[in-house]
């Protein structure tokens, strides 16, 4: 995905429920506590989940990365890199919205972008590992 991918309509409930159940699964699978979020292209909340006992913060900082990825329409992860290689890359800090940390990923379908899922509690790579399972359960 990339900023020439076309916007499409917006993600459901129905599929945005279907991604969250995607990611909170893996996380069960790997006894991480996690907080989900699924916007829509314009970083609209949509749907919005957490396991229990999951550290408080997650609950704001899943939509913020849900809403960086569908405004920016990358993972948050490539924000993260940028800020890890330095120099020009510490521009990211003057993108407004923009979260630099692993764990938000757009969601497409049919080449278009429908929203974000994010997730947040856990480290950054198990964020992403997360949030990539649910986007993967509904290409």
């Amino acid at each position: 995905m990339d900023a020439l991918t076309p916007i499409g309509p917006p993600v459901n409930v129905e599929t945005a429920k279907k991604a969250a159940a995607a990611a909170l699964a893996e996380a069960r699978r790997n006894n991480w506590l996690m907080a989900v979020a699924v916007v829509d292209p314009h970083g609209t909340l949509v749907y919005y989940e957490k396991t229990d006992h999951t550290q408080l913060a997650s609950a704001e900082v899943c939509i913020d990365k849900a809403r960086s990825a569908a405004l920016f329409k990358r993972p948050t992860k490539a924000f993260q890199d940028a800020v890890a290689g330095g120099g020009a890359g510490l521009r990211v800090f003057a993108l407004r919205g923009a979260v630099p940390v692993e764990g938000g990923v757009p969601l497409e379908m049919d080449g278009k972008l429908i929203g974000a899922i994010g997730l947040s509690g856990g480290q950054s790579d198990e964020d992403g590992k997360c949030a990539a399972a649910g986007a993967n359960a509904i290409k």
